[in-house]
């Protein structure tokens, strides 16, 4: 199960606009009104005032509690997994306690206090942790109620698995073009990150004919050491007169001991869903008994559109994967610190979301 920002705006929306909701830290004298709530992401507009300091929900101003930010927080939680709130979101978004709280007020979530591994040395000790908040959709408590969970749960907080990249170069052709310049590095970074993910798998990777002039370590991609030059050199592709012309823009492909594809993946950051989709939908109809991983690889943010273009009749044969961006960056991140190897084609399923039914999630 995975919550989506849809999912939190909706849960938050569900509380009574009428009436305060306090802080989960009961030192925090401040009360919080719920204003509006857009769906179905947000933005949320809330209140917040001091009493105890002669404030009101009536000289309070309105402030907004971001798409952005729901996102962020939605794709931190798992079930009965607790999430700090501080690690999350870092210093960003001053109103942090105040999404922190309303969702708290919301049934499936309840604030606990997990322990927390301290080592020095060669000593290991648990000491009492910071407050967290628990997803538990199985044990819901009423609504607009805050409500403790005691646990015995332990986390041991490990550095982040921040993705670095260095420094890319963009074609000449790609400025001063429509593209916002902005959007096509983001797609070039999302790119090598998987030409590096696949290189550590022992996968080679195709990149889009139209992709390989980029610049990355002052080498153009396409002549990095795992990109395949031609696909032409492809049997998988060779083999069937239309694959060719059908592959060849498409973002990225890895191909493995020479007849196996283990996955065929768009990049969707800026184009529509569906331009991705009928690329890897024209492949499929000249290798339809070959079967591989069809991959939508796109921003968290994305996720109810490719789960609902996904399930369009027409591409429902190609039983997409969601790759989201943060699963993307999290696997890079491992590759990068842990060069991990020997592990099957399988274990990209862990990072990977099926599409198929999901549409009205």
């Amino acid at each position: 199960m995975r919550l989506s920002a849809s999912n939190i705006s909706s849960y938050i929306d569900q509380l009574p606009k009428n009436r305060a909701y306090s802080y989960i830290n009961n030192k925090t004298k401040g009360e919080i009104r719920i204003v509006s709530v857009t769906k179905p992401e947000g933005p949320i507009i809330i209140k917040r005032y001091n009493p105890s300091k002669g404030g009101t929900p009536f000289t309070a101003k309105e402030e907004s509690i971001s798409s952005e930010m729901i996102w962020r927080v939605a794709n931190a939680f798992f079930p009965n997994q607790p999430i700090n709130f501080d690690r999350v979101l870092g210093a960003s978004y001053n109103t942090r306690s105040v999404l922190e709280s309303l969702i708290a007020h919301t049934p499936q979530f309840y604030y606990c206090y997990p322990g927390r591994i301290e080592s020095t040395f060669n000593n290991s000790t648990i000491k009492k942790g910071h407050k967290h908040l628990i997803w538990r959709p199985e044990a819901p408590h009423p609504l607009g109620e805050l409500h403790h969970f005691e646990t015995d749960i332990v986390i041991s907080e490990v550095p982040n698995t921040d993705a670095f990249y260095d420094a890319l170069t963009l074609p000449n052709e790609t400025k001063g073009s429509e593209i916002d310049i902005e959007i096509k590095r983001r797609h070039s970074q999302i790119q090598i990150a998987l030409i590096m993910i696949g290189q550590q798998l022992g996968f080679r990777t195709w990149i889009a004919q139209n992709d390989k002039g980029v610049i990355y370590k002052n080498q153009r991609i396409g002549e990095m050491d795992s990109v395949v030059r031609s696909l032409r050199d492809e049997n998988i592709i060779s083999m069937v007169n239309d694959a060719y012309n059908a592959a060849k823009l498409i973002d990225c492909i890895w191909f493995k001991n020479g007849n196996l594809m283990p996955a065929v993946m768009e990049v969707e950051h800026s184009t529509g869903v569906t331009s991705g989709l009928t690329r890897m939908k024209g492949l499929q109809d000249t290798i339809p008994a070959f079967l591989t991983r069809y991959v939508i690889v796109a921003p968290d943010e994305e996720r109810d559109k490719v789960l609902r273009e996904a399930n369009r009749l027409q591409f429902q044969s190609l039983n997409v994967r969601y790759f989201p961006y943060s699963a993307v960056e999290e696997l890079y991140s491992l590759c990068q610190r842990r060069k991990i190897r020997g592990v099957t084609e399988e274990f990209l399923d862990c990072f990977m979301e099926p599409t198929v039914g999901l549409s009205n999630c």
